[in-house]
């Protein structure tokens, strides 16, 4: 048997370290204690510790340590960096004081370990103590300990220290201005971020990918275009534009700035492409409501191979929540099934939002059952998702399981806009004005737009239409369009023309060019009887050159996705859907249905306005929902614009007549029709 040497061992050691081998270790080790007196040199007793230690290993580690009798710094230190870089933090810094019970002064590797260590548990006491014994010992000067202490008070939120700390390191690095800026980020401080990279560029310091990537998310947090567009150039001018975590943040800034055309080209010039770049475009493609095109690279993704992750897929997922796209949706839950990420927090809070999106609140209650651990997010996707459906009682119900009232978390301002949605829709006006009045009280919250404009929803559906006009102007803020929009709904539902031409003047001020507001006007006209006040708003929206945007409906049979305009005969099908709508519509007339002809909102003769309201796009979708898909399959319909009041009542009847579940999703929320009811219980 070859007999090697104390330096070959210490090399096979440090090559089980860096080929993360235990076995490896573990045999080297053998070999030192059979070939080797004991105990074995102090070197070489180092190396078993940073072994075991950096392998996780760490009670073999300190076992070690405790029978190496000339244990020094180094060896501490390895047991120290170990626990660290495996996330044992509390048993680093409880390590650390016994090295100084010990009476052995840390060095300058030991000081940055034990920073971190403070820096991650957020103990910014033991930080202070820490860099207090850096002081005393001398070593606060080197860069290195200087920058972990800065980074720990940034990561403690001691800004006014950590202030201070990056003003006196004497000689600062790259590493330290990355610090800054990728600190300041996460801070949420953009601003400060760009002015530290400005006065870094200032000194000469030539930046690497971590700095192009931590100014870009300054940029994307801050919405900073134009500097983030002059950062891109000064990408190409270093030679990083091949650098792909910095193609990847350019993805991302862009995606955020609103510039989707310009994260294609970044990911299309792309030579090499890694799982973040395919991850950062999905995602930016659904921040831009682009997400069809989200959904198709998901699946180009998955033809070439490209490795899944958490947030990929839940990416996918809010693009098929974004498009009610249910049967891919479910296909992509399968794929997270056979990836085993589907219980992960961001997979499983994406599945609730999805399910509850697509009008499946049974699986999405099914997919938050499932998940072992529950966060704010996942709550407020169950609670929208109720309150989607109408489902008031339930959103409630989960709503009292946060704090302070339950043992849940507390609830955030999104929260407070599901609830205060679910209210609206259910006209629960009682319960709707006490949560309110509790957001500021009771939680700290300050109202915002989006509660504000639930309230006013939530008033003019109760009839309340005058209290809303009041409310809207007590209001301690600049009412929004969603405001104004929310009273002239109620204005044009409950035939007050006045309030709503009041509406309208305050919508054109916010947004003159929305052709959504002008039809609005002329639709509460039309409601009211007022004819030539409804033509007349139609009238000047053609001088000014405002279209209405076309309303469609679409089906989704067999992967394939039928569409359908009101008057619709292009479908190859037409004939048959025409007969099937005369005959639902005979049948229905017989059980009482009677079309609301005002809904027609033109002044034709009667005959003429019942022609109008029959072929609407969604009643074309859903007669082709009858013939094309088999009994048991619930019929649902997506349509860009709101169901209109007659469609509404029309399919309430269609329900009970034919026994099959019809579920609408339009630009407003869901209308699940069940035997002759509606889960929204009204029309709105």
């Amino acid at each position: 048997m070859t007999l090697l040497t104390a330096n070959a061992l210490g090399s096979l050691l440090a090559n089980a370290i860096s080929t993360s081998s235990m076995r490896l270790g573990r045999v080297v080790h053998a070999r030192i204690v059979k070939t080797l007196d004991s105990p074995p040199p102090p070197f070489l007793a180092n190396y078993l510790i940073n072994m075991y230690s950096k392998l996780d290993h760490p009670d073999s580690a300190r076992l070690l340590l405790r029978l190496t009798p000339s244990r020094n710094v180094v060896s501490w230190t390895s047991l120290v960096s170990g626990l660290v870089q495996n996330g044992h933090f509390s048993s680093a810094l409880l390590e650390f004081l016994e090295m100084r019970r010990e009476g052995v002064f840390p060095n300058d590797f030991t000081f940055p370990c034990a920073f971190k260590a403070a820096a991650s548990l957020r103990w910014p006491v033991t930080g202070k103590q820490i860099h207090a014994l850096s002081v005393k010992c001398g070593r606060i000067l080197d860069v290195f300990v200087g920058c972990s202490a800065f980074d720990m008070y940034c990561k403690t939120k001691l800004r006014g220290d950590a202030r201070k700390m990056f003003d006196e390191i004497p000689q600062r690095n790259l590493a330290t201005w990355n610090a800054f800026l990728s600190n300041s980020v996460t801070d949420g401080r953009p601003m400060e971020a760009v002015g530290a990279f400005i006065e870094f560029r200032k000194i000469g310091g030539h930046p690497n990918s971590i700095t192009f990537c931590a100014f870009l998310n300054a940029c994307s947090d801050g919405l900073l275009l134009s500097l983030g567009e002059q950062l891109h150039g000064l990408v190409f001018c270093s030679g990083f534009d091949t650098d792909v975590s910095v193609c990847n943040g350019l993805i991302d800034f862009y995606g955020k700035c609103k510039k989707i055309h310009c994260s294609e080209t970044v990911f299309a010039e792309m030579g090499t492409r890694n799982a973040v770049s395919w991850c950062s475009l999905v995602a930016a493609y659904v921040q831009n409501h682009e997400d069809e095109k989200a959904s198709l690279l998901f699946l180009r993704s998955r033809k070439e191979i490209v490795e899944t992750s958490d947030f990929m897929i839940s990416s996918t997922l809010s693009a098929c929540a974004g498009m009610a796209g249910l049967e891919l949706g479910r296909s992509v839950h399968a794929h997270a099934v056979k990836a085993c990420v589907e219980r992960t927090i961001f997979v499983g809070s994406a599945l609730v939002d999805m399910y509850g999106k697509c009008g499946c609140i049974e699986d999405s209650e099914q997919a938050f059952d499932e998940m072992p651990e529950k966060n704010l997010v996942t709550m407020n996707s169950l609670i929208g998702g109720y309150a989607h459906q109408g489902q008031v009682d339930m959103a409630l119900a989960l709503f009292d399981q946060m704090a302070p009232r339950g043992s849940g978390p507390a609830p955030n301002y999104m929260t407070f806009v599901s609830v205060l949605s679910a209210c609206s829709r259910a006209g629960d006006v009682e319960n709707g004005m006490e949560i309110f009045d509790s957001m500021k009280s009771s939680y700290g919250i300050e109202p915002g737009a989006e509660h504000y404009s639930c309230v006013v929803d939530m008033l003019g559906r109760a009839g309340m239409v005058e209290r809303a006009y009041e409310f809207i102007k007590k209001m301690p803020i600049q009412p929004t369009i969603s405001v104004w929009g929310a009273l002239q709904n109620a204005c044009r539902m409950h035939s007050k023309p006045h309030l709503g031409v009041l509406a309208a003047e305050n919508l054109f001020k916010l947004d003159p060019k929305d052709s959504g507001n002008h039809v609005l006007l002329s639709n509460t006209f039309a409601a009211a009887g007022r004819w030539a006040e409804a033509n007349t708003v139609r009238e000047e929206m053609k001088g000014v050159g405002i279209r209405k945007g076309t309303g469609y409906s679409w089906v989704t049979v067999k992967n394939q996705i039928h569409t359908f305009q009101a008057k619709d005969i292009s479908h190859r099908m037409n004939k048959e859907i025409q007969t099937m709508l005369s005959k639902l519509r005979n049948e229905m007339e017989a059980a009482g249905y009677k079309p609301d002809l005002k809904l027609s909102l033109y002044d034709l003769e009667e005959e003429e306005k019942a022609a109008e309201v029959a072929h609407h796009s969604e009643k074309l979708a859903l007669a082709f929902g009858l013939l094309a898909l088999p009994l048991g399959v619930p019929i649902r319909i997506t349509k860009n614009l709101r169901i209109c009041g007659d469609c509404h009542s029309f399919f309430k009847f269609v329900s009970g007549s034919v026994k099959r579940d019809i579920i609408v999703r339009d630009n407003n929320r869901f209308h699940r029709f069940v035997g002759g009811t509606c889960s929204c219980k009204d029309y709105w």
